[in-house]
């Protein structure tokens, strides 16, 4: 359990997955509406913060919340791309940005990481540059871009990687 700036990061439980979900639905539409429209955003939310998949992520050990108060108000979750280590969630509720919690959160999903895992990838939409400036201040370099498919460049995928070192986790954790 990791605390400061009056939040507790932990990982999640099973009990938490409604709560994840409402999370998503209330501060993913306000935040990418603006920057990849109003369907996108809420494909977003549709595809990444459902019962089905936040629950399976949860079950499988690889989301971190971050609450204040008794109240949620951070979620990080990882996940694979092959063989590589992706963060795909890093979100902290607009009124607690600038408290540490998101540095919090990428620290607790680093630790969970396996002993021999030796760099972490996380991806962001082009458009989102407040979190490509967030993860440039992380230590995440751009790694590669890889077009949208709707062919948007606002919707292209950014992938950043970070290398890491033995520091950066607890052995026996996965």
């Amino acid at each position: 359990m990791t605390s400061g700036a009056g939040a507790v990061v932990r990982e999640a439980r099973a009990g938490d997955v409604e709560a994840i979900c409402r999370f998503g639905e209330a501060h993913i539409p306000p935040h990418y509406t603006p920057l990849i429209g109003t369907a996108a955003a809420e494909e977003q939310v549709r595809l990444w913060w459902n019962e089905t998949y936040v629950g399976s992520a949860v079950a499988a050990g690889l989301v971190v919340v971050a609450e204040s108060d008794g109240r949620l108000v951070g979620v990080g979750q990882r996940g694979r791309a092959g063989a590589d280590h992706v963060v795909y969630k890093l979100y902290v509720h607009p009124r607690h940005r600038g408290r540490r919690i998101g540095p919090q959160l990428l620290d607790a999903l680093t630790r969970r990481l396996p002993p021999d895992a030796d760099r972490l990838y996380i991806e962001h939409v082009m458009a989102n540059e407040r979190a490509g400036a967030f993860y440039e201040r992380a230590g995440f370099r751009v790694d590669r871009v890889e077009p949208s498919p709707t062919g948007d460049p606002a919707r292209a995928v950014v992938w950043r990687v970070r290398q890491l070192g033995p520091s950066d986790r607890v052995p026996g954790r996965s």
